[in-house]
């Protein structure tokens, strides 16, 4: 795999959530009221056995504890770091219930992984070589669940992406306070550690090689290629010079050095979380201002709640029911000419106002890359998004998808679990089920 440079931006964040102590994973441990039936695992995408992992933790089986958690998401230590756990499995715990605060799962989950990787403890064996190949197109986390899974049933594996970096959005596109790319990487190599699994990065598959040649040379093929480059705005200035797609950006500031410091006023434009996650990098790469510009209303954005207020206490502002129309400037951007838009998003005539900025994100969504599979005979494509069943069938033979391409920009833990999913599918198919 690519070495990453040591002197990237990102490593001047602190872990914003940091680790438990063993005495205080042990407290916590002992508050979880193991109830039967939990709505956290119900939360939980790939249904982690969350209070079993937590008495484990309790009782000193460590190993324990985190084997019941890897057996149901490979990716449990970075999920512990990056999954929203305050809407999906702590947002679920029932001391929300009793004005008591809910069990901290996540750090939980974290501690046991967290020991496990240090030990190097390791719990999955390759089986036994069923001769059988299969593919995976893009080296995110839904590739590398699905090939670990597809390992442990013996299938040789092939991951091919055009990037040099493997680890998709975990390695290039996380909250850098959330979880470093080397991390990341930590984990992509303690995924491969079960062996059999081939990584060639440099490649972009349709061209070279092409569909026909894959389905040649594989028995089966996983689509797992994420999201595509950052959706423009389309207004006029928009080519000048600091202007920037927010996930873009992110790659960059992750991977190598960004001069951010130097930054008066910076602006990002959405309301996502990855417009959030952006205004509290750009706080902590040194800009002095940092305003998050949405047309909606606060309550109204899809970005959580929790990471905006995180975001706001950092020193963030906003200006809510703002749409940009006009970016400002010669050859390098100096402002951006917005509009102030009623409840249903519809521009007021007479309302413009200006807002200084030296640097743009943009943070509205990313390319659907369907396209690039949708002219295959069966294989469906809506809007952009592979269209699948509940297998991840995508309906042209050997085809399954998992992953952003798939349901259209979910987390990690969703990507996770949707390429284990697959790959219990495809192994039925190769073992001569009917399906596929």
């Amino acid at each position: 795999m690519a070495r990453i440079d040591d002197s990237r931006s990102e490593c001047v964040f602190d872990d914003f959530k940091g680790p438990l102590t063993p005495e205080q994973a042990v407290i916590e441990a002992n508050r979880c009221l193991y109830c039967h039936d939990a709505p956290c695992v119900t939360a939980c995408p790939t249904a982690i056995e969350i209070p079993e992992f937590i008495r484990k933790i309790s009782t000193g089986n460590l190993k324990g504890s985190a084997k019941t958690i890897l057996e149901a998401n490979i990716h449990g230590m970075s999920c512990a770091r990056v999954c929203p756990v305050e809407v999906l499995c702590v947002g679920a715990c029932v001391h929300n219930h009793q004005g008591v605060p809910p069990i901290q799962i996540g750090k939980l989950q974290r501690y046991a992984t967290d020991v496990a990787y240090d030990q190097g403890w390791r719990f999955f064996e390759a089986g036994a070589a069923t001769g059988k190949s299969v593919a995976l197109v893009g080296a995110g986390p839904a590739s590398l669940a699905c090939a670990h899974e597809l390992r442990r049933f013996g299938h040789a594996c092939t991951i091919y992406d055009k990037r040099a970096v493997v680890g998709g959005l975990n390695t290039t596109g996380v909250a850098p306070y959330k979880m470093r790319a080397d991390r990341s990487l930590d984990e992509v190599e303690w995924i491969l550690g079960i062996g059999g699994i081939d990584v060639r990065t440099g490649v972009e598959v349709g061209r070279e090689p092409s569909w026909a040649e894959l389905e040649e040379q594989h028995d089966a093929i996983f689509l797992g290629f994420g999201l595509g480059v950052d959706t423009p705005l389309d207004i006029p200035g928009e080519e000048l010079s600091s202007i920037y797609g927010a996930v873009d950006f992110i790659e960059r500031m992750k991977l190598a050095k960004v001069a951010v410091s130097s930054v008066r006023n910076a602006v990002v434009i959405g309301g996502g979380n990855t417009a959030l996650d952006t205004v509290r990098e750009l706080l902590g790469l040194g800009a002095r201002t940092v305003t998050l510009l949405y047309r909606g209303t606060e309550a109204a954005m899809s970005g959580y709640a929790h990471e905006w207020e995180a975001a706001r206490i950092d020193g963030a502002r906003a200006l809510w029911q703002a749409q940009p129309v006009e970016f400002l400037g010669k050859d390098r951007v100096e402002g951006v000419r917005c509009l102030r838009v009623d409840d249903d998003k519809r521009p007021v005539a007479g309302t413009e106002f200006d807002v200084e900025a030296d640097l743009v994100l943009i943070a509205i969504g990313q390319a659907k890359l369907g396209g690039l599979v949708g002219a295959l005979p069966g294989l469906r494509v809506d809007r952009g998004r592979i269209v699948v069943d509940e297998h991840g069938y995508c309906g042209r033979p050997k085809y399954w998808a998992g992953g952003d391409c798939a349901n259209g920009g979910k987390e990690v833990v969703n990507a996770s679990a949707e390429g284990k999913r697959a790959a219990r599918a495809i192994h039925q198919m190769l073992e001569g089920a009917d399906h596929g």
